[in-house]
């Protein structure tokens, strides 16, 4: 028999002792639970990714050649 996951989060701190305490949790007494804990971590700010989004471009000499000084290496 499947038996749909029912998962609920919550957000807490530790006490000073390092212990956790779990309080009105939406399961019944006796219900089999399995409990993971995580370090909570904040979102990653996505500027930080890609500093240079949104920056002006701009280019010095457009229209000289590109590496002309390596198309004799060919030769």
């Amino acid at each position: 028999m499947n038996v749909p996951i029912q998962a609920f989060r919550l957000e807490t701190t530790l006490k000073r002792n390092r212990t956790l305490t779990l309080d009105d949790l939406p399961f019944q007494a006796g219900d089999r639970v399995e409990v993971i804990v995580l370090p909570k971590t904040e979102p990653m700010d996505e500027s930080a990714s890609y500093p240079l989004r949104g920056l002006p471009i701009t280019y010095d000499r457009p229209y000289d050649s590109v590496a002309a000084n390596d198309w004799g290496a060919s030769q």
